[in-house]
Parts: C-alpha cells; structure tokens; sequence
C-alpha cells in the first residue's frame, strides 16, 4: 500500500489564527459562508439585521465546535456601522489575528425602472454600496495597522449584464465590483487584499420563492446558465475559503464569476 506524502508547499486553505467578519450571515450565502469558514478553523463575527436568526447561526456554530460573536446592525446606517466598528475593535484588541472582511449583507429586487422609487433606490444602494464602502473602510484600517488583511465583496453576474427590472441592482453591484478594484489599488501596499465573488442566481430562500413565482423568468434565467443549473449557496464556498486564505495572497482586485457559465457566454 503506498502511502501519499503530505506536500508542505501546498498553499493551504486553513483559516486558523484568523477572524472572520462576515455581514449578511443570518441566512442564505453568509450563513454557507460561516459554516464553511469555522470548519476551516476561523473565528467568527456574524452580523445581520435579524437577531433571532443570527442566534440560529450562533448556535448551528456551536453544534460543530465553533463559537461566533453576533452582533445585530444595519449596514445601510451610518450609526449601526460605527457601532459594528467598535465591537470588533475590542474584539480584536490585544490579539494577534488575521482579519477578514465579507461584504455579504444585501438584498434584491426585480423591477421595471419607470416603477423604481426614492425609496427603493435608496434602501439597495446604501446597503450594497455605502454599507460595503464603509464597512471595509473601518476594518481595512485594522487591517492596514496589521499589515494583512482579506476583503471579500459580493456582487453579481448583474454587475456586468443586463436584463428587464435589474436596472438599480445592477448598477449596485457594479459598483461593488469597481469599489473591489479601486480598494485594492489603495491598500494593496499595505498588504490588504481586496477581492469580489459574482454569483449568478442562486437558490436562497428569497430567490427560490422569487423563481417559483414567476416561473417564465426562471426559465429564461436558467437558459442564461451555461451548466444548466441555478447555484446552490454551497456551490460559493470554494471561492470563498480560496479567497479568504493563504492560497490566494497573491490575488486581489478581481470579481471572481462563480456563475455556471454566465458571463462567459455573453
């Protein structure tokens, strides 16, 4: 029986002796994406708007040996991000972590531009802009007195193509990915990385109920996927374990599609 050898300039995907901060992570993607990072070894802070799932995710944590630290917040205010800034800095204070940032809270909607609303343009563009603007801004500046640090965006296929009603979150998300670019370019020479993941649709909670409703839309949608199938949360955790570890300190400033084909194909 040959035993393999074990290769020791393997970069690895472990994610020990590192904090993660991951918004959004009450449910769907952030929720995939804590899992995912305490089995690889990280320390967690979960942050979302709603407390009673954030406490489902703490304990499903504990359920597989992990602890997280939940803190309740709206990243569309500017009052709720300081507050956020002020409980990961004691967190953090005194300890010698590696950071990562995952810009995962967000929300969507499918609507014909002559319907959109102040209202409506204001809820998804402060959140998915403003809230991952400045939620990087106040942890990339621990990052910068570390010397390292990781920054996952997310954004979308809709950042680079276009269809009927996705006129306001793809201009949000298009601007998260030119935030990616631009971020990294500042903090690149203070060792702080700055990447983005492009989803294409991908089967939450919230977007199944919204393709099983309309499901002329659903059809069209999944025609657009080259493997022909929609995303499952899971089918991001490789991008983002890769994105957050060692394994890719030499990669930042790129959107990353995980999107079945998508935007390849045109």
């Amino acid at each position: 029986m040959v035993r393999q050898q074990v290769n020791p300039d393997l970069p690895s995907f472990r994610l020990d002796g590192r904090l993660a901060v991951i918004t959004g992570a009450s449910q769907g993607i952030g929720r995939e994406f804590a899992l995912a990072y305490q089995r690889a070894g990280a320390e967690l802070v979960l942050v979302s708007r709603n407390r009673e799932k954030l406490l489902g995710v703490q304990r499903l944590v504990k359920t597989i040996g992990g602890t997280a630290v939940i803190i309740q917040a709206d990243l569309s205010q500017m009052s709720d991000i300081r507050s956020l800034e002020r409980s990961v800095s004691k967190v953090v204070k005194g300890r010698e972590l590696g950071l990562v940032l995952v810009n995962c809270a967000g929300f969507g909607f499918t609507k014909p531009a002559l319907d959109v609303t102040e209202d409506d343009w204001d809820q998804l563009v402060d959140l998915h802009v403003k809230g991952t603007f400045f939620c990087s801004q106040f942890l990339g500046r621990l990052m910068i007195d570390r010397g390292y640090g990781k920054i996952i965006n997310l954004s979308s296929t809709w950042s680079a193509s276009t269809d009927v009603g996705k006129s306001v979150y793809g201009l949000a998300k298009a601007g998260v990915s030119y935030l990616t670019g631009a971020l990294s370019t500042e903090w690149a020479p203070f060792g702080v990385r700055v990447n983005a993941i492009a989803p294409t649709a991908t089967l939450t909670e919230n977007t199944s109920r919204s393709l099983r409703e309309n499901k002329a839309r659903a059809k069209r949608l999944l025609s657009r996927i080259k493997l022909g199938r929609f995303a499952e949360p899971s089918d991001l955790i490789g991008a983002a374990l890769f994105l957050a570890s060692p394994a890719s300190d030499f990669v930042t400033g790129h959107t990353l599609f995980v999107d079945g084909g998508w935007h390849a194909a045109g």
